[in-house]
């Protein structure tokens, strides 16, 4: 959590997942596995978030902040876009009547001819996704023309959904790893330098989640703001989200880890918000929401002895056969080629 007066900004490295699941969503079917982050993907992470972050802040000293954010409110006008009308898609499904002309599409773009041809983009779409988009375009226009703060959220959390649902722990080790990397990435660069705090105020994209401290005082123009980097929501999240798979491989019809972590998170972001406002300075949301989602589960482990069964979890990137289950009939289509 950090807190900027006048127009606040968040810290891009931590917000880089988000935009990449959504460049990968759109070159890929939605039945597709999600991208899942290995061991060694989690430890590069904190790394590979540490030079995006110093190159953004040596891109603002060299050139104009006025024409990077330009190019960047484009980028995430689009982006944006997208992540918001795939978020509301499932809601506004139940708007539509029964008899609503619903017609199927496909975006197909190939490389090459004959044998060689390969997909680049395939992605299918129907009526209902138009109107999604179309109201999505809205937001879009209003964020790209007055970067209002309930704009730049509705983006944001399309960005966080997106984070959480396309991005995949296979382990809780590996999530340990990846969470324990970005602590010390967090509290470095926020206490160490002042390399992030100048990022998030220079940086104007919807990549994180602003609440306005003046809101009582002028409304929605409100322009003093507290922010949470989409990366201290989509970290946690697929965090939370493996705990939750690990309740279900349980098979005991309860979610206690899930419900452990969830409660977890609120007590960390709230320290967090306490802690700002005692001392007035930025704070590393991580450094604070990292032990509480790693360490409350751990005493529930600890207490249902079940430590061995959540650190030898692991999901595997290929659908498991089902034991007894018939083998898949040939297709009329392979008989022929046969």
């Amino acid at each position: 959590m950090r807190r900027c007066s006048g127009s606040s900004h968040s810290p891009p490295g931590e917000g880089i997942s988000g935009t990449r699941s959504m460049e990968w969503r759109m070159g890929q079917n939605s039945s597709e596995m999600p991208e899942t982050i290995t061991s060694r993907d989690a430890a590069r992470f904190p790394i590979v978030a540490s030079c995006t972050l110093l190159g953004l802040y040596l891109f603002f000293k060299i050139f104009s902040q006025e024409y990077i954010n330009l190019l960047l409110s484009m980028y995430f006008f689009v982006l944006g876009i997208l992540a918001l009308s795939h978020t509301i898609s499932p809601m506004m499904n139940r708007f539509f009547p029964a008899n609503f002309p619903n017609k199927q599409y496909q975006l197909l773009f190939t490389q090459g001819s004959g044998e060689s041809k390969e997909e680049i983009v395939n992605y299918e779409f129907d009526t209902k996704d138009l109107v999604c988009l179309a109201l999505s375009s809205v937001v879009g226009v209003w964020y790209l023309l007055r970067k209002h703060w309930i704009a730049n959220n509705l983006f944001g959390l399309a960005f966080s959904l997106n984070g959480v649902e396309l991005l995949h722990l296979n382990n809780v080790s590996t999530g340990c790893i990846l969470l324990g990397g970005l602590f010390i990435y967090d509290v470095f660069w926020v206490f160490g330098t002042n390399v992030m705090v100048t990022v998030a105020k220079s940086f104007e994209a919807p990549i994180k989640l602003v609440f306005p401290q003046d809101l009582l005082e002028k409304g929605l123009d409100a322009d003093n703001f507290a922010m949470l980097g989409l990366g201290d929501i989509v970290i946690p999240g697929i965090f939370i989200a493996l705990l939750l798979r690990f309740d279900i491989s349980l098979k005991k019809n309860t979610h206690t880890y899930f419900y452990t972590s969830f409660v977890a998170y609120i007590f960390g972001l709230g320290l967090t918000i306490f802690i700002m406002h005692i001392f007035k300075h930025a704070q590393p949301a991580l450094l604070y929401l990292v032990p509480a989602c790693i360490g409350f589960p751990l005493l529930v482990a600890l207490a249902k002895g079940e430590v061995t069964e959540m650190f030898s979890y692991e999901e595997s990137s290929t659908p498991k056969e089902v034991p007894g289950a018939s083998k898949e009939e040939p297709t009329e289509a392979s008989k022929k080629e046969k």
